[in-house]
């Protein structure tokens, strides 16, 4: 995870990250880590949604797969593209508990 290029995105400024992209980075090293993630992050919520979210070194991976009522996942783990992360003090339930949550743009 520390060795590849994280790109900054910059498209949405309220909620600083960065994120890698399957197709420019090793495709069995980044399926690895979104099982891994998959399997070892905590669920936590993003506003209304929740996600897995992985904490590793101060920072926090999660991918934009949401799993079903029965646990399944929306789609297998070839088929996703991006991986984010962002520094531990910039995510939901830690903004949240210092109450600097921008408003909802999702809903």
């Amino acid at each position: 995870m520390d060795s590849e290029t994280w790109t900054f995105a910059k498209t949405y400024p309220k909620w600083p990250h960065e994120y890698i992209v399957r197709d420019r980075v090793d495709a069995q090293l980044f399926d690895e880590l979104v099982r891994y993630i998959r399997q070892e992050g905590q669920l936590q919520s993003f506003y209304s949604k929740k996600y897995r979210y992985l904490g590793h070194a101060g920072m926090w991976y999660w991918t934009m797969v949401e799993q079903t009522h029965d646990g399944a996942w929306s789609y297998p783990i070839e088929d996703e593209t991006i991986v984010n992360r962002c520094l531990e003090q910039e995510s939901y339930e830690n903004r949240l508990k210092a109450g600097t949550l921008p408003e909802d743009s999702s809903s």
